[in-house]
């Protein structure tokens, strides 16, 4: 008789830890941070504005359209924060003695001050704070410094770029936290304020970083508080500028990607997909390849869904990209096959610029010993008649692959206003696409740099075959 009621015992015991597991289970997976925001009570009526820095001496018409200047947005930012500034960057350097590095300095003391008035300041990093004064200097202050092993990881790096300040603002683009992001590059992202509906699923992602901080392996399996709270079938419904927006955000590398994420190669197949007239993109470097330690393999991924859209779908597609003295040859065999494709189908439309923000020969400054600094365009962003994807990384095979990025999708039905944030976005690409900075592929519009970048192309495609 004590036998069966041990039994009985045991059982209830074990049914009531079952039930004790699921009940926390239930609690982990809901849509719920430690501070108490939900997907019920979140901020879905937002504010959102792209922010560019121009390098000096680039300028447009006086027509083009110009927008906040990625140091004001940053500083906005910074003025803004009441009680907590997260920060992920793949470069922390704001010191140097070049004359645009100014901005760079002034954006550190802010942090300064905030980290001295007790703001809780949590910076990402592949960097130990050793290795870097900026994050040395703020961790003696205060600032939590969450070192990333990415090395250890996959041998990949961190790209990731992106802002959450107060857990209601939120910052995501191609600029890191470097002197030259508010110097010599020309870069663009987004600020989007008062949305917390936004941060509830981002937060998650540098929630995932920050569990890794300073450990040398990925765990088997990713806590549920991790898990993606939109996706592609599940997207964000929010007020931009007053104008109906579905959002999700993106992340990579598969490594990093817990239940209901979604992968950046996902997020823009998705725009892609989606798109109905035209797709623009506008990176630093367009290279479908995947570079192993000791070979090189093409990596067909996106290339493939341009072709797709080009010769399946009639898409129009315009592919800029930036030129400097380190643009990989490879990059003109891949561009000329595209172009390929479309000269016997007379419905597809593809055109292809390199945007050259140096003089004819700026890709000898160095041999020169030029002290100038070159400048470069490293937008990282696609746009198209009713979607925009703003990433961290270049279409570059390892970039997907191996190193850690986010990317952030907003889709819009309405596009008309001048509110619209894909609106502004096009007319961005379509300033610099017309400027006279974009050109193309042809020999008498290029200069004599780039044309030797081409001949040396063509010298290894020869060299193949």
């Amino acid at each position: 008789m004590s036998q069966q009621k041990c039994i009985v015992i045991f059982a209830l015991v074990c049914c009531f830890a079952i039930l004790v597991a699921l009940i926390f289970s239930a609690v982990d997976i809901m849509g719920e941070d430690e501070d108490g925001l939900s997907e019920k009570n979140c901020q879905n009526n937002c504010r959102v504005a792209l922010v560019e820095n121009i390098p000096e001496g680039i300028n447009y018409s006086d027509s083009a359209p110009s927008h906040l200047s990625l140091f004001q947005g940053w500083m906005n930012l910074l003025n803004m924060a009441e009680k907590s500034v997260d920060i992920v960057s793949s470069q922390w350097d704001l010191h140097h003695s070049h004359p645009s590095a100014c901005q760079g300095q002034h954006l550190f003391e802010k942090l300064l001050e905030l980290a001295s008035r007790n703001i809780e300041i949590k910076l990402v990093s592949d960097i130990l704070p050793t290795e870097s004064k900026v994050l040395n200097d703020l961790k003696t202050k205060g600032a939590e410094v969450l070192y990333m092993n990415m090395t250890a990881y996959n041998e990949g790096r961190l790209q990731s770029s992106f802002w959450i300040v107060d857990k209601q603002h939120v910052y995501i683009g191609s600029a890191s936290l470097d002197w030259r992001s508010l110097g010599q590059m020309k870069e663009l992202g987004v600020i989007v304020y008062n949305c917390s509906c936004l941060v509830l699923d981002l937060q998650r992602i540098f929630a995932l970083y920050s569990s890794l901080k300073y450990k040398n392996k990925v765990p088997p399996s990713w806590s549920k508080r991790l898990y993606g709270v939109y996706d592609t079938q599940n997207k964000l419904m929010l007020q931009l500028n007053e104008t109906k927006s579905e959002v999700f955000v993106s992340n990579s590398p598969k490594l990093f990607c817990p239940k209901d994420r979604v992968l950046d190669i996902e997020a823009i197949y998705n725009v892609i997909d989606h798109a109905k007239q035209f797709v623009y993109i506008a990176v630093m470097d367009y290279l479908p390849v995947v570079f192993d330690t000791n070979a090189k393999r093409y990596w067909p991924y996106l290339d493939g869904k341009i072709r797709e859209a080009l010769v399946l779908r009639s898409i129009k597609v315009r592919l800029l990209i930036s030129f400097s003295k380190d643009t990989d040859p490879l990059t003109f065999n891949f561009v000329s096959s595209l172009k390929a494709i479309c000269t016997e189908v007379p419905s597809c439309s593809l055109k292809v610029k390199f945007f050259d923000l140096e003089e004819e020969n700026a890709c000898f400054l160095k041999e020169q010993k030029n002290t100038s600094l070159p400048k470069l365009n490293r937008n990282k962003y696609m746009v198209t008649d009713g979607a925009a994807y703003i990433g961290n990384f270049d279409w570059v095979g390892n970039d997907f692959t191996q190193n850690a990025g986010a990317g952030l999708v907003i889709n819009q039905a309405d596009v008309g206003n001048n509110t619209s944030i894909i609106k502004q976005l096009k007319a961005v690409f379509e300033r610099d696409w017309y400027s006279h900075y974009a050109k193309s592929l042809q020999p008498t519009k290029i200069s004599n740099c780039l044309n030797h970048k081409l001949n040396k192309a063509v010298a290894n495609k020869t060299i193949m075959n």
